[in-house]
């Protein structure tokens, strides 16, 4: 009796629970029998996966600064102008993180729907995405003066044109990158995204120390504009890079087995259900920070342009822990989730009582795993920024005492909130990879309850360069604090919806 019992929880692959306790799978079963990755792969266990997306995510964090120090030896006037690759990015952050924040509840659900199912919903968010990119290059392409106008301080404005035009392209490359990057990791495939950004890496690298560096060859004056070129040739060479691979590591191989997994309508339909709930959330948040980003533009160019060494040492560092822990729990919250919507039955949309301890745990688990990390590494981390590096790294970029010190105050005075970032960052994708409507909710209080009153009163006040920071760092410090405490509230309210009986659960189905 007992070695059947055993014969039948592996052919299942659940674990045996008492009485009525519902159980998911557990990290090593496979729910999908036409998905040629092995368990053991370490792509497919937390750590490994961790492993592949931190050095995904270092690559072109190192480059950014590198880019910064490439500039600052050509002319340090310009530093501030490539904060409009920034910028430009954040514009295109508002359709990378609609459909391809949707692929973690939908591409990531492997216990109900078939590899092929994946790979077709896989392609059509990536076409989908690359169109959308266009649309938005070609508008930037049109809209740079406009842009400039917003973004970029009187002093450098018309040296800059040029620039932003050669940037526009940035939001094509960084579409089709987002949307194989965000793809191929709910498929359990870092692997593909840390292939683009060491392609991109290696590549800027080796052109920028020929082209551009101090010791460059030929005898060329290197200028900012070039540096813009060589940075879109290489992202938009990696971006077509990593999408060729990901196609032969996975799509080709189902091809010639007949299975469908061409873009299509319907699968277009299944991600814009969750799609535009991200959307919307993307478009409130980045068009608020934007609105505030034009008015630290406005202060001068010194203001700004220790804004922009702030950002570099925010998105150098801090952020590449946060980010690369924020997408392995998103991929692992997502599969178990979808495991046990299956269990229950996926077009159940009011499940009964779930048990905390088998279920509603190993569901969060992985999200509970990446907040302890973050701790870990980004306490440690805030402290030695404010110590030691802020004000040098600062100081070398802008050859500039006033510039070094306004960034080493900016830094001191909200660094411990970034902890809370990072912390609410990682509680969240409880959220987003489970209940998407939930993760709209909780930014949208964030945003409109908090961000919006702060943001208008920094436009109805007379602020200068001498007392901006005090109104801007209770927006930007105070509203990560505000958000740490709204994703607690609403992590608890999705809890206690569970374990009583109340959830209302989406279907996303086609």
């Amino acid at each position: 009796m007992s070695s059947l019992l055993h014969h039948l929880r592996n052919r299942l692959g659940y674990r045996m629970v008492a009485q009525d306790e519902r159980a998911l799978p557990s990290d090593d079963d496979r729910h999908v029998s036409n998905d040629p990755q092995p368990h053991h792969d370490l792509r497919s266990h937390y750590t490994g996966a961790l492993i592949f997306n931190t050095a995904s995510f270092i690559l072109p964090a190192l480059y950014n600064t590198l880019s910064k120090l490439w500039v600052a030896n050509i002319d340090r006037s310009m530093v501030v102008t490539t904060d409009v690759y920034t910028y430009i990015g954040v514009l295109a952050e508002v359709l990378n993180e609609g459909l391809p924040r949707a692929a973690w509840v939908i591409i990531g659900d492997k216990s109900s729907r078939p590899l092929p199912a994946r790979l077709s919903l896989s392609h059509t968010l990536i076409l989908f995405q690359a169109v959308l990119g266009l649309v938005m290059s070609l508008a930037l392409l049109g809209g740079a003066s406009t842009f400039a106008k917003g973004f970029v301080p009187i002093e450098v404005r018309d040296a800059s044109l040029t620039y932003i035009r050669i940037s526009a392209f940035s939001a094509l490359s960084s579409a089709i990158e987002t949307a194989v990057a965000s793809a191929t990791r709910a498929l359990d495939k870092p692997d593909v995204p840390l292939v683009i950004n060491s392609a991109k890496f290696g590549i800027n690298i080796v052109l920028d120390l020929l082209l551009i560096s101090t010791f460059h060859v030929g005898g060329h004056a290197p200028t900012v504009n070039m540096q813009a070129g060589i940075q879109l040739a290489c992202n938009m060479v990696a971006a077509i890079c990593g999408l060729f691979y990901f196609l032969w590591r996975t799509s080709w191989r189902n091809y010639k087995a007949r299975e469908n997994i061409t873009p299509s309508v319907r699968s277009l339909a299944v991600l814009l259900r969750p799609g535009i709930l991200t959307l919307i959330e993307s478009a409130v948040r980045n068009a608020l920070y934007l609105w505030l980003v034009s008015n630290i533009v406005s202060m001068g160019s010194t203001y700004a342009t220790a804004w922009g060494i702030f950002n570099t040492i925010r998105w150098g560092l801090v952020m590449v822990p946060v980010l690369s822990l924020e997408a392995t729990a998103l991929a692992f919250v997502g599969h178990h989730w979808g495991a046990w919507r299956r269990e229950i039955g996926t077009a159940t949309r009011r499940p009964n009582k779930v048990p905390f301890k088998p279920v509603i745990l190993r569901i969060v688990k992985p999200a509970l795993a990446s907040f302890g990390l973050a701790m870990l590494v980004e306490v440690p981390l805030a402290i030695f920024l404010s110590i030691w590096g802020a004000r040098s790294f600062a100081r070398y970029l802008s050859d500039s005492d006033e510039v070094a010190e306004v960034t080493a105050y900016m830094w001191r005075t909200i660094d411990w909130c970034y902890i809370f970032y990072a912390a609410s960052t990682q509680l969240a994708t409880v959220l987003l990879a489970t209940r998407p409507k939930w993760y709209l909710y909780q930014s949208l209080v964030s945003n409109f309850l908090y961000v919006l009153p702060w943001a208008i009163v920094c436009q109805v006040t007379e602020l200068d360069a001498g007392n901006a920071w005090t109104y801007h760092s209770f927006v930007f410090g105070g509203s990560l604090v505000f958000s740490f405490a709204d994703v607690l509230i609403v992590d608890g309210l999705w809890l206690w919806t569970l374990m009583a009986g109340r959830a209302r659960l989406e279907v996303f189905r086609e």
